[in-house]
């Protein structure tokens, strides 16, 4: 029998469940992902072969996809599937062409300042397919960047021991999205290959998508060499709910993220009556799942899980915010009052119709959430995160005569006297075009 724990202080809360030891503690896993990386930059194609045979157990003949077998791989979809995922891509492009950010250029009697807003040229994205493919990641990933304009898109995603090649469901998926190349690598030599680029892959600008610990690891690592979005790690949902909530929607909840590999699952509630139910509830429901998502979920919630007991609502919030989950789902009897009190999180799922596994799959936003504590700082994927802006300073000889005199003096306190004299000379050379005008 599997029980989560049912935690009644929240002082042991913050030393157990909800605290996480920092990524770069990882010392095994920051050893590995090292090798891998380097074995990737020294060996190019044949190290990805020899690592792929390694990792996933097969050595793909072609690390390149051909188009055609993604458009084959579309036509061997229920037609159910497939409307479903073309109802995925439709809602979250949808939602991100909201997502309006344009160059911008200020034209005074001084000159010009604005801002470039452009897309980036190249962009990776990386979509799980081990223990369970995720064609969702690759299309929550690759939408926003095709609504930010990049040019070209590229897809890896681990091999399947039975045809060498990614899950039909991915392969069935960038067709849909419609993305430029898709490769069979999977894990931190994926990274490596997009970060540094191989003979069949080509070198990005930036790497997007989740992933496991060795995954996350490998972004940390090129970090630098190549951008990245995020860490993504190991899924991560905290529901905060009262007494009025139905405990097997709870359940529910927890157990659809507690089923992916490594996730942790976490219930705030001042009701001591709803926590017992909950965990009666998780008990029923986990008998129901098949395997192996019952073994993954029953390790998540009894180690990585527990449903903490605290003294009101504005304390659940306040630990939330100290955790800062990639999801937060309030399942409460009025949800609007609490919104303006959450300051961290990837996602806020609100009420007990609109729960967090609409998020995954179709409700708009991209399900690539902050993980790890990080969403004190990150947001989900968004079309910015495929845009840079580039500074635009066009300034004439009016606005040399305004700001000049203060750069100068700056350029002198700071030391930095060449600085301070490609200001003096043009400064002189106006003064004296003035005396002689």
């Amino acid at each position: 029998m599997t029980t989560i724990p049912i935690i009644v202080d929240p002082a042991v809360a913050r030393k157990s469940v909800l605290y996480r030891a920092p990524l770069d503690e990882d010392q095994t896993t920051a050893q590995a992902v090292a090798a891998i990386v380097a074995e990737v930059r020294a060996g190019g194609d044949a190290a990805l072969r020899i690592l792929s045979e390694r990792f996933d157990g097969v050595a793909p003949a072609a690390i390149d996809v051909p188009r055609a077998q993604w458009a084959a791989a579309a036509e061997t979809l229920p037609p159910d599937v497939r409307a479903a995922l073309e109802l995925s891509v439709t809602e979250i492009r949808r939602f991100h062409e909201r997502q309006a950010r344009n160059s911008w250029i200020d034209f005074s009697v001084e000159g010009v300042r604005g801002q470039l807003v452009v897309p980036l040229q190249r962009v990776g994205v990386y979509a799980p397919g081990g223990a369970a493919p995720l064609p969702s990641s690759l299309i929550h990933a690759a939408v926003p960047a095709q609504v930010a304009g990049v040019e070209q898109i590229v897809v890896c995603s681990p091999p399947q021991v039975a045809t060498g090649k990614p899950s039909t469901l991915v392969l069935a998926a960038a067709h849909l999205v419609g993305v430029d190349q898709v490769f069979a690598v999977g894990g931190a030599q994926a990274i490596a290959a997009m970060a540094y680029g191989t003979e069949s892959i080509p070198r990005v600008d930036k790497i997007a998508g989740p992933g496991n610990r060795f995954v996350i690891q490998a972004k940390r690592l090129v970090y630098g060499s190549v951008g990245i979005e995020s860490l993504p790690g190991p899924t991560e949902t905290l529901v905060i709910a009262d007494r009025s909530a139905n405990p097997r929607y709870v359940a529910a909840d927890l157990l659809a993220q507690a089923e992916h590999v490594e996730a942790s699952a976490i219930l705030l509630t001042p009701s001591p009556e709803l926590a017992v139910a909950v965990q009666t509830e998780l008990e029923r429901q986990l008998k129901l799942l098949p395997e192996p998502n019952a073994t993954a979920a029953a390790e998540a919630v009894s180690q990585r899980g527990a449903i903490v007991l605290v003294r009101d609502l504005e304390m659940a919030f306040a630990l939330s915010n100290e955790y800062g989950p990639e999801h937060l789902c309030l399942l409460l009897e009025e949800t609007w009052p609490y919104v303006g009190m959450v300051r961290n999180a990837g996602g806020i799922f609100l009420g007990e119709q609109s729960f967090e596994v609409l998020g995954d799959y179709c409700a708009g936003p991209s399900h690539i959430m902050p993980t790890e504590g990080t969403a004190r700082y990150a947001s989900p994927v968004n079309v910015d995160d495929f845009r840079k802006v580039i500074s635009l300073v066009g300034l004439n000889a009016t606005g040399l005569a305004r700001i000049g005199p203060a750069a100068q003096r700056l350029a002198e306190a700071e030391g930095l006297y060449a600085h301070a004299a490609a200001v003096r000379i043009r400064r002189e050379h106006a003064e004296a075009a003035d005396d002689n005008g």
